[in-house]
């Protein structure tokens, strides 16, 4: 290559490079992950040496991700046999596994990269969150500042501060954006419709393989997600046999998207079976681990609890003390989407871009989510409702926590404060000569944006690049935007001549999966440049929900030390039985263990497994004869001794027993004792 060669190629790959970094989803990502340091914050402060909320789950998730990094690359075909709970099986599966985070287990070993690993993890969730809320609206029509809306409250809503320790709850982000790749891939908005021009097979396969990876993360938040896809495949079997009925001819369905549907929905559906199977053998054999009646009802939340803040709420936690006072399970009964987001939400139900049978569906969807989430307490005792599906629907036995679905909730009125926000431009007197366009929705993103949103039509002109027409001409000021109420006719927008000149391109470009390649190349009539206070002050209105969102999303979480590791446990070599032996300690426990995986006897899950209750049982007499008899015969080779823990439990005075005559020794690790059977 010669020197001209050379610098043609570097002046492409800058073009190329500038272009890549001034997309519409190169900022929307980088802005997500810059958002979620500030509302996350002191996470990255110290997060080789800290953990969010407690001590609690976030150590077993920390283990969790370890674990399932170092089973894919030690021994795949027994991820689900971990080194925790000896001698029992599937004990990866006494719990949401988090088992789609595993690639971020490969990298780093040992409890202090577990906790960077899981503080990385926390970030990124809501950054996910946030990205996958804001490409949802983007594709179903919303404007920029709506999606944006749209997202911060998804990733930032109140009710997800009080689960800051539940890391599989807050893994959130996948569901809305496989919805919008599942949307955009078949070429479906709620402002445009179905459009079999816009139709990508590409999208779609993606959009399955992103919902196949969403359930890898639990089935708590997994499993309602699948039986939605399971609803939206239905409606779309019915929308097509209706459509079929009226027209009297059988709709034409691409190849290529049938196939692309047929193998993303076979892939999900066995991605989904393969990570249900565990869980069923779990429960055959634990049969205590399946959810009752009684144990939903203690997580049902009351009525109020959706209008509750929880006390890591900057703006609402103090405020809402005495509500939360009334309440039995505060952790998972205060459930507020956010004061703001339900205000908009309300007002996009009357001033909205979306048609209004639309709005009724998404409030109403809202409704339904809403009487789920109150578990037994809606109707009194949640049949109709989430007892139903306990009892009648598969795997939702497993699922003990009906609070959580509020997640739908917040996602729905994201999207109706989004069409609230998404503004439009009063239609102009068309040019001479110029027809409408019939199926153009104007206005295709809020006031001041600067390029098409997801489902601008090819030819029109979105707001703020608006030819100059009659009622620009002789000094007459620029348009006011408007918004169009419930029940108000559409207004039309005039196309744009094919003919025109193209114009400068837009300093923000829209999302790639905008349009083909020939309907992004296609020329732009030069804009007039707006001026005028009306514009100015439109534009800086449309910040003011967005910047009351994210104030609600600011966080009083602690972050606390993470537990260290004892130097007795470093190097350990299993199958060992660490006393005390109960409580969260054992959480602590299995992060330790990161350290080589060692088997070990301890965990801690919503159950207690018969074998892990009789090894405790026996070592309350350690070390006597008897326990050193039965440790030896169910594989125990190792038991090791914290003092420091143990005042309280029946392991207090272990220290202080004889060893003499039981063949086993005995070795003081600084203030802690392991013997080796």
């Amino acid at each position: 290559m010669d020197v001209d060669q050379m610098r043609v190629f570097g002046r492409r790959l800058a073009g190329v490079s500038w272009r890549v970094a001034r997309h519409e989803w190169t900022l929307a990502a980088l802005g997500a992950l810059l958002l979620a340091v500030v509302l996350t914050w002191p996470t990255l402060r110290d997060p080789a040496s800290t953990i969010p909320q407690d001590t609690g789950d976030p150590t077993l998730q920390a283990w969790q991700v370890a674990w399932g990094g170092h089973a894919l690359l030690t021994n795949p075909l027994q991820v689900w046999h971990s080194n925790t709970f000896y001698p029992e099986p599937y004990t990866y599966a006494y719990s949401d596994t988090l088992l789609g985070y595993a690639p971020f287990g490969m990298i780093g070993d040992g409890p202090v990269a577990a906790v960077i690993r899981y503080n990385l993890l926390y970030l990124l969730t809501h950054a996910l969150a946030l990205f996958g809320a804001y490409a949802l609206a983007r594709q179903v029509g919303a404007g920029r500042a709506g999606s944006a809306v749209a997202g911060v409250a998804f990733a930032y809503a109140p009710w997800k501060l009080a689960q800051a320790g539940h890391l599989h709850v807050l893994s959130i982000g996948g569901i809305a954006l496989a919805l919008a790749m599942l949307a955009r891939g078949h070429g479906w908005s709620l402002r445009h419709g179905h459009r079999p021009d816009r139709v990508r097979p590409g999208w779609v396969v993606a959009g399955w393989a992103v919902a196949a990876w969403q359930v890898t993360l639990g089935f708590g938040i997994g499993l309602p997600f699948a039986y939605v896809l399971g609803l939206l495949c239905l409606g779309a079997v019915v929308t097509y046999g209706v459509v079929w009925l009226r027209r009297r001819t059988r709709p034409v369905v691409p190849r290529r998207l049938l196939l692309a549907d047929l193998a993303g929905g076979i892939g999900f559906a066995g991605v989904t079976l393969a990570m249900a199977a565990p869980y069923f053998e779990v429960v055959a054999r634990n049969p205590s681990g399946r959810r009752t009646v009684a144990q939903i009802e203690m997580f049902s939340p009351p009525w109020r609890g959706f209008v509750t803040a929880p006390p890591e709420s900057w703006l609402w936690g103090e405020r809402h003390e005495a509500a939360r006072a009334t309440l039995g399970f505060p952790g998972e009964m205060t459930l507020l989407p956010g004061v703001v987001l339900l205000s908009l939400a309300v007002a996009g139900l009357f001033f909205s871009v979306w048609r209004l049978r639309h709005r009724l569906m998404l409030a109403g969807a809202a409704l339904v989510s809403v009487a789920l989430a109150a578990g037994t307490t809606f109707g009194g005792d949640g049949n109709p409702g989430y007892v139903t599906l306990v009892e009648h629907a598969p795997g939702w036995d497993g699922v003990r926590t009906p609070g959580r679905l509020v997640l739908w909730t917040t996602l729905l009125l994201g999207l109706l404060a989004a069409g609230a926000l998404t503004v439009r431009e009063p239609a102009r007197e068309a040019a001479p000569g110029a027809e409408p366009t019939p199926d153009a929705e104007p206005g295709s993103g809020p006031v001041g944006d600067q390029s098409p949103g997801p489902d601008a039509e090819p030819g029109t002109v979105p707001v703020g690049e608006q030819p100059a027409g009659p009622d620009t001409e002789h000094g007459a000021g620029p348009a006011v935007p408007a918004l169009r109420p419930a029940g108000a006719p559409v207004l039309v927008e005039a196309s744009v001549p094919a003919q025109a000149a193209a114009g400068p391109r837009p300093a923000l470009r829209s999302a790639a999966w905008s349009g083909s390649a020939a309907e992004q190349a296609a020329p732009r009539e030069p804009a007039p440049k707006r001026v005028g206070r009306q514009w100015r002050l439109a534009r800086l209105a449309l910040l003011v929900p967005l910047l009351l969102v994210g104030v609600e999303g600011i966080n009083r979480t602690p972050h606390v030390p993470a537990p260290e590791q004892p130097a007795v446990l470093r190097g350990l070599t299993g199958p060992a039985l660490v006393l005390p032996s109960d409580g969260i300690r054992e959480l602590h426990v299995m992060l330790w263990s990161t350290d080589g995986f060692p088997k070990v006897v301890n965990g801690l899950a919503s159950f207690t497994p018969q074998s892990q209750e009789r090894i405790r049982a026996a070592s309350m007499t350690f070390p006597d004869a008897t326990s050193v008899a039965y440790l030896r015969q169910v594989g125990v080779r190792t038991v090791v001794l914290l003092p420091g823990w143990a005042a309280g439990t029946p392991w207090a005075d272990v220290a202080a027993r004889p060893v003499d005559g039981l063949g086993i020794s005995r070795e003081m690790v600084g203030e802690d004792v392991i013997y080796r059977l």
